[in-house]
């Protein structure tokens, strides 16, 4: 009887190495706001609440819509319906073609903007303005823009978001960067802004990185997050938390995000 091995009729894939997996996530496409590139590498827990549907909802009942920020047009353009009459703005402009080519078959208007007031529209232009993750709210200007009785519906990043992987890169952040994006500091700007807040929810969320390529991908995109990132200026520090994800497993960190729903009084 032979006594050689007999080959595995299942072979594991062997394990990829750190300057392949680094490789393929700096080569990557970031344009647009879709994160499909992270399914089976990362994962993110969802708030409670399912802000696109919501959106959605909102959307099927208004007659002029402007989505403030909308990235590559992913989230809207899944609506189901749209309104009559539908805006999108976008400052990057690699996503400003992207949402474009993606939104105006649908009927939707991109426009480029500089994420900053004035808002380049009409005063009470619009019954329903939306924004999922904007870099800041304007609410002076997101007021100015709403017809009375219209509503502001959004969910934001929230405090110390993905904090964990921040500081791993950074070291301890000053304690006035855990209190930006204070969703109470949000409800009281929307209140002087003279809007009413009917909703103001938060939750926190649990993220896990499964190799280093999940997390080159993620601060590439993410681009606030560790300013100035690259590959190049922090690979020992990659380097040593590949190891470190192979050896313990998955790198967690918390995501918080709030919902907040404003309307202007009537």
């Amino acid at each position: 009887m032979s006594t050689e091995p007999r080959p595995d009729p299942h072979p594991h894939p062997r394990p990829r190495s750190f300057d392949d997996l680094i490789a393929e996530a700096d080569a990557v496409s970031v344009e647009g706001w879709d994160f499909s590139w992270l399914d089976g590498r990362a994962t993110e827990e969802r708030p409670p609440w399912g802000y696109t549907r919501s959106m959605a909802e909102r959307m099927g009942r208004a007659t002029a819509a402007l989505d403030i920020q909308t990235g590559g047009g992913e989230v809207l353009a899944s609506v189901p319906k749209l309104p009559p009459l539908t805006v999108a703005t976008e400052a990057w402009p690699p996503n400003v073609a992207r949402a474009t080519a993606l939104l105006h078959p649908l009927g939707v208007a991109v426009v480029g903007d500089h994420d900053e007031p004035p808002l380049p529209f009409a005063d009470e232009a619009f019954d329903l303005v939306v924004s999922r993750h904007p870099v800041k709210a304007w609410w002076t200007e997101i007021a100015r823009v709403l017809r009375p009785g219209g509503t502001y519906f959004s969910q934001e990043v929230g405090p110390a978001s993905v904090f964990e992987l921040v500081e791993y890169f950074l070291g301890p952040l000053p304690p006035d960067s855990y209190t930006a994006r204070d969703p109470e500091l949000a409800g009281a700007a929307a209140r002087a802004a003279g809007l009413d807040v009917v909703d103001l929810r938060t939750a926190s969320l649990r993220t896990e990185f499964h190799d280093i390529g999940a997390v080159v991908y993620f601060l590439r995109k993410v681009i606030w997050m560790v300013p100035g990132f690259t590959v190049d200026g922090y690979r020992d520090q990659l380097a040593s938390l590949h190891r470190r994800i192979e050896a313990e497993g998955p790198f967690v960190a918390t995501t918080t995000r709030f919902l907040i729903e404003a309307v202007k009084p009537s």
